[in-house]
């Protein structure tokens, strides 16, 4: 469902030092949440008048809302599913990003306080050219410092405590290689999938899942192999990963090695590839991968999302 432009109104920007009542959206590393080419990020949920609602953010621009060469960003109602047939919330709000250099924020809204009427056709609202690009890249206007922005918004339906959520992007995080020895292979090969044990990559945890006869593409003919999310149980919590997945070989360092990008959710709790590594070249000994019944598994996390 495409948001509902608030731009077609009459818009006014001012700036404040008193910080948003509702909810901060501060994003690290933000050029990297940009190259992983994600159009929209979703934030967590938050509460503000009886409701429950989030920040969506366009990084480049909601195209499809003629939003080019800006920022947009839009307030949303969430758990509508909850609500009885014929719902509407009616709410006026306020969207920020941050000036990290004056110590202020520029409010952007709707002119003379113009209510919005949220409900199941329309459960977004917001600017689809919230902030020119060259505006929020120009450094001494204090937008992106370090990389590093904030956006919150207040809602209007009555005030209520703020909470925050923080996005974090990591470069090369902690133990970001997990590393699998899978002994005795051969009498293996019935399961799938084989799991490993837990790994704990900066403040996330991760499994490997090995099939030994493939599955999908790669059914009998390859290993497929996958990184999986264990903390992704939840339906708020999205997880990127910017990883490598490999065989390693064993003799000539010539290792099978694949890389890939994905945000982890609920839905999607793992990714890899389904022929990672043919059997033929498994089996074939002056390859290396499986020496002494031994295959030797890898990922390696180069880039990895983390919220707080």
């Amino acid at each position: 469902m495409a948001p509902e432009s608030s731009d077609q109104f009459a818009i006014t920007r001012t700036a404040r030092h008193f910080r948003p009542t509702h909810f901060l959206l501060k994003i690290q590393s933000y050029s990297l949440l940009c190259e992983t080419g994600v159009e929209k990020y979703e934030s967590g949920v938050f509460e503000a008048g009886g409701h429950k609602w989030r920040l969506s953010l366009y990084p480049k621009g909601n195209k499809k809302m003629n939003g080019t060469d800006h920022i947009s960003l839009y307030l949303s109602i969430v758990d509508a599913d909850k609500y009885s047939l014929g719902w509407e919330v009616y709410a006026t709000f306020k969207l920020f990003v941050f000036d990290q250099i004056r110590d202020k924020f520029l409010t952007v809204q709707d002119a003379e306080g113009t209510i919005r009427r949220f409900h199941e056709i329309n459960m977004e609202w917001g600017f689809d050219k919230f902030l020119p690009l060259d505006s929020f890249n120009f450094l001494p206007n204090g937008y992106l410092v370090n990389d590093c922005c904030v956006f919150g918004t207040e809602v209007f339906v009555h005030e209520r405590s703020a909470k925050r959520d923080s996005l974090f992007m990591i470069k090369e995080p902690s133990n970001r290689i997990m590393t699998w020895k899978i002994e005795n292979f051969s009498t293996q090969q019935d399961k799938a999938p084989i799991s490993s044990r837990i790994y704990i990559v900066g403040d996330s945890k991760w499994k490997l899942l090995v099939y030994p006869k493939g599955i999908q593409e790669g059914a009998n003919k390859a290993i497929s192999i996958f990184l999986c999310s264990i903390d992704c149980v939840t339906p708020d919590l999205k997880i990127f990963a910017e990883f490598k997945l490999r065989i390693r070989d064993q003799i000539n360092n010539k290792h099978a090695e694949e890389k890939i990008k994905h945000w982890f959710s609920a839905s999607f709790i793992d990714r890899g590839f389904s022929q990672l590594l043919l059997r033929k070249d498994l089996e074939d000994g002056s390859k290396g991968f499986l020496v002494e019944d031994t295959v030797i598994v890898e990922a390696e996390i180069m880039v990895m999302s983390t919220a707080k």
